[in-house]
This record gives structure tokens, sequence and C-alpha cells, in this order.
């Protein structure tokens, strides 16, 4: 019988092809085992991912999809606020996913291991109860895991960094971050989003370990701080690998116009900024 991995990743394009470059990875390393990769659907629009899936089907067979049937929209939390939604859907889908999963270990098919998106936080009591070893695959670079992991030690210095923004706060093996440029939802210690990723930063300590998407060369300073333990002391260090940067390779053959623009500029003279898939820059920035 095949080694089986799970894969639960967020709904939408932008949290689901990291995942899937990730399960090729695996592949590419393993190629005996099998890949399942779990579909959610989100309430609010996020990309049609049908044609994308089909592709990846035909292309790795190795690489299977499976959609958990679609819940309810959430009522608790506002549609605006897409953080503090992005961690309740995973929970509202934790009845069908453990259902999955038993289905497959009824089968005999248990997954040899889960990786998780780290908004999908609430779905790791449901792989550990039933004793599947749980990695989580973060998104972003080693700098903003650094920031994620020592949210249970800096949480009183938000409080107080709240009251007066003036001095700039500190994550190990990163450079000093004025309060009020750090992500609103941090900011709102009271708030759905900020007590979710505060819990995910709990779980990652207990989890098998970290995947995360960026390369030691990169940040060398986040990873070391991390793995000495100087963002979770008095806690476990948690394992974690660096296995990016992961890119899907395009489609097209001809480099994108944008791409030549950028090659005419002049050096240094271009500033990128990056707003993931739902962000905002005000417009004074």
């Amino acid at each position: 019988m095949e080694d089986t991995i799970i894969l639960y990743p967020s709904p939408g394009m932008g949290h689901l092809v990291p995942m899937v470059e990730l399960g090729k990875l695996i592949l590419n390393h393993n190629p005996s085992f099998s890949i399942i990769i779990l579909i959610t659907t989100a309430p609010f629009d996020t990309g049609s991912t049908s044609s994308y899936i089909k592709r990846v089907t035909v292309a790795t067979p190795s690489v299977h999809f499976h959609h958990l049937p679609t819940i309810s929209p959430p009522s608790t939390t506002s549609l605006d606020n897409i953080a503090a939604l992005a961690f309740e859907l995973p929970w509202l889908y934790n009845s069908n996913l453990h259902h999955a999963l038993q289905t497959m270990i009824s089968q005999k098919s248990r997954p040899t291991a889960s990786i998780i998106d780290f908004f999908c936080n609430s779905s790791f009591e449901v792989f550990t109860s039933l004793d599947i070893p749980t990695y989580y695959f973060f998104t972003s670079s080693a700098s903003s895991l650094s920031a994620l992991l020592s949210l249970p030690k800096t949480h009183q210095i938000l409080l107080e960094k709240n009251k007066d923004p003036n001095t700039p706060i500190e994550f190990p093996g990163v450079p000093p971050i004025p309060t009020p440029d750090l992500p609103g939802p941090i900011l709102d210690t009271e708030g759905i989003a900020y007590k979710s990723f505060f819990g995910t930063a709990i779980n990652m300590v207990k989890s098998t370990g970290i995947l995360t998407n960026t390369c030691h060369a990169f940040e060398p300073r986040a990873v070391k701080a991390i793995s000495d333990g100087l963002c979770t002391p008095n806690l476990p260090t948690p394992s974690v690998y660096c296995i990016g940067p992961i890119v899907a390779n395009s489609d097209e053959d001809h480099e994108h116009e944008c791409l030549r623009w950028l090659d005419s500029q002049p050096s240094r003279s271009v500033v990128f900024l990056c707003l993931v898939v739902r962000g905002c820059s005000k417009q004074s920035n």
C-alpha cells in the first residue's frame, strides 16, 4: 500500500497553488507517495479553481483532489473581516474533515502525515486526535513566522505598545518594527483574528514541524532565531524546514510585458509593493 500525505490548503488560488507545488516537490523526492489535497469552498469569491485542478490532475496523476461537502456560510463573523473569516472557515469544516479522514482510515488507507495551511489551524486537533502526524505549511517568510511564533511571548508588550506606539517592537531575527506598521489584526489584541493567530502559534509549537516558503540564505537571522528557540522561550522548539521559494511555473512560453518593462527601468528606481490576494494600501503610501 502506497504512503498517502494529506495536504489541506485554505480556499482560493492564492493558497491552493503553493500547496499543489509543495505536493509536486514531495513527489520529486518520493515518487512512491500519493498526495491527497482537500478542497473547501469559501462563501466569497476566490476565483475559479476547477480548470487549474483539471490541469494538475492530468499532468500529475499522483496528486488527487478531494472536495469536502460545502458548509453553510458563517453567521458570526463579518465577511468584511477576511483574516478572521479565513480562520473560521476551516473550523466550520471540521466535522466534514473528520468524517473524510475516518473514511480513509476505515478503508485501510491511513494517511502517513498531513500538512495544513496555517489558516487551517482549527483542523490541527482533528488530525492529531486521529494520530496523524501534522505539519504546518507557512506560505510566507521566515521573518513573518518569527513574528507569529513570538506572539505568546510578546502579547503583553503589544498591549503596552498599543498605549505607547512610539517605541518599535522587536521580534527575534527581525529588524525593529514601529508598532503602527504592524498588520491591523495583530494590533487588535481583542479581535477574533488576533486570537486565531495566537492559537496558531501555540499549536505550531506542538506540531511535528513547520515548512516555510523561504530558503536559509534569504533569511539566515530569522531562521536561526526560530531554530535557537528565541521565539518560543520555555516551550519546545519546533522543527523548521526551509523548502522555498516555491513558485509555480508559468504556462506561457513568452515573457510577460511587465517584466520587459521592469528590465528597461534604471537600477533601483522601482519599488515593489506586494498586496497578496486581498491586501490594500493607504493612498498616501
